[in-house]
């Protein structure tokens, strides 16, 4: 039997403080899954998914009732505890001894303090680069001005933070060329986002995207990326382009692609990659994705996280089926002799927590 020991959840937002009714817990599930968070098709529901099924395994009977239980029941079950006590039983049973959480939603969620309150845990704030990009713009009136700040905003909130996030994979900021670019091109590039952005737009831009990444990459924080639906090895190019110069990267959210994300981690020394969503989302499959992870990257640079945001549950379903798919993928290795038990749980305590303790400097 391999123990899986008190987890760091090394990627997560924080939960919602208000009650949720049927129609929109299904959205937030499709939300997790990809989705965009509107309702499922007529005639199916979101419940009827890996994580629907995996959410009724693990969670009802954390607030008394039986497993498997209907999600209407289940619901109905919430409301009468509230969801104050909901969320305090399904955090503090999840075994997460710390979050990372980042902040850079705008949903009405709890921030670190609370979040680790409510799960008796410690926590964190990962700081979402592109948000505060777009905080520095809506301050700033001019161009040397908004690029002065920016960087002073990062190097600020390297201070405080364990670790900076940014989705600029995802909105194809290192399409073209990860080396950072000059100092003409960043001021073309902000003179003209800024003269046609409308107040609070996003940061789109690419040129802008990665002359905010290579802020980051020289704060001295480790880097976090994005990576959506998307193959990972897009950004081969900025891991190569970043190796040697102190800064770790973590592909977050990988699969499908979690073969690609895995050959990264094993081809660049300061390249990492989570694993709590991509189990989450494959539930009763989560094992053998898991061993397909294990098949290529080095054990010592996969990290636990639940990416869960909104839902308790989400970080409850992210323990448990990434608990039961180390202990099933290692136990059998240990049964068939390729494994001594204690090499197993050696490897099962670094990616449980001991990885991200190393990564993100945490005591």
């Amino acid at each position: 039997m391999i123990d899986t020991p008190s987890l760091v959840d090394q990627y997560c937002h924080g939960v919602l403080r208000t009650e949720l009714g049927l129609g929109t817990f299904e959205a937030r599930l499709g939300a997790q899954l990809g989705g965009s968070g509107a309702l499922p098709a007529a005639g199916t529901t979101f419940f009827d998914t890996q994580t629907g099924f995996a959410v009724r395994r693990w969670c009802p009977p954390l607030l008394g009732l039986e497993a498997h239980c209907p999600p209407a029941r289940y619901l109905a079950r919430r409301r009468e505890l509230g969801v104050a006590e909901s969320g305090r039983r399904l955090l503090r049973a999840s075994g997460i001894a710390t979050y990372l959480v980042d902040t850079g939603l705008p949903d009405d969620l709890t921030g670190p303090a609370e979040l680790g309150a409510t799960g008796a845990a410690e926590a964190h704030e990962i700081v979402r680069l592109e948000p505060l990009a777009e905080q520095v713009a809506d301050t700033s009136g001019t161009v040397e001005a908004f690029l002065a700040n920016l960087a002073e905003a990062v190097h600020g909130a390297a201070v405080h933070t364990v670790a900076f996030a940014s989705v600029a994979g995802v909105r194809r900021g290192l399409a073209y060329t990860p080396e950072p670019p000059g100092p003409g091109e960043v001021r073309g590039a902000a003179g003209r986002w800024l003269a046609g952005r409308p107040v609070g737009g996003p940061l789109t831009d690419p040129v802008l995207l990665r002359h905010l990444l290579w802020i980051a990459v020289t704060a001295g924080r480790p880097l976090q990326l994005h990576t959506g639906d998307r193959d990972p090895a897009s950004l081969a190019g900025f891991a190569a382009a970043t190796a040697g110069l102190g800064t770790d990267l973590v592909l977050l959210h990988s699969y499908p692609y979690h073969r690609a994300a895995a050959h990264l981690t094993a081809v660049h020394p300061h390249v990492h990659a989570d694993l709590g969503p991509v189990l989450a989302h494959t539930g009763a499959r989560a094992a053998a994705v898991l061993a397909e992870v294990l098949e290529r990257a080095p054990f010592g640079k996969l990290l636990f996280s639940s990416g869960a945001h909104g839902l308790p549950e989400l970080h409850v379903v992210a323990a448990n089926v990434f608990r039961t798919a180390l202990t099933r993928v290692l136990g059998e290795w240990v049964m068939d002799g390729a494994w001594s038990r204690t090499d197993a749980q050696r490897v099962a305590t670094m990616i449980a927590s001991g990885n991200a303790r190393r990564v993100y400097r945490l005591a």
